[in-house]
């Protein structure tokens, strides 16, 4: 599978995160709210406005456009 970023996946896929490559005040958040390397997460909507809501381990919230392109995931069918 080749990495690509969460904000290129559609709703409803399911998702690993293999890195994050952010400044360091934005990854320490997303560690914070459960978004690390190796988590599952599945994208449940995409909005017009380029804001993603995410499911991470039974929490949902919103992250925007450039936080998700910052995301690299690797795409997984059977989480």
């Amino acid at each position: 599978m080749r990495d690509m970023d969460a904000f290129s996946c559609k709703s409803g896929t399911k998702n690993i995160v293999s890195d994050i490559k952010l400044n360091t005040n934005l990854e320490r958040r997303l560690e914070t709210l459960g978004l690390t390397a190796g988590t599952s997460f599945e994208i449940l909507n995409k909005k017009r406005n380029g804001a993603i809501i995410i499911k991470v381990r039974g929490t949902r919230f919103a992250i925007g456009k450039d936080i998700a392109k910052g995301i690299c995931i690797e795409r997984s069918d059977n989480i």
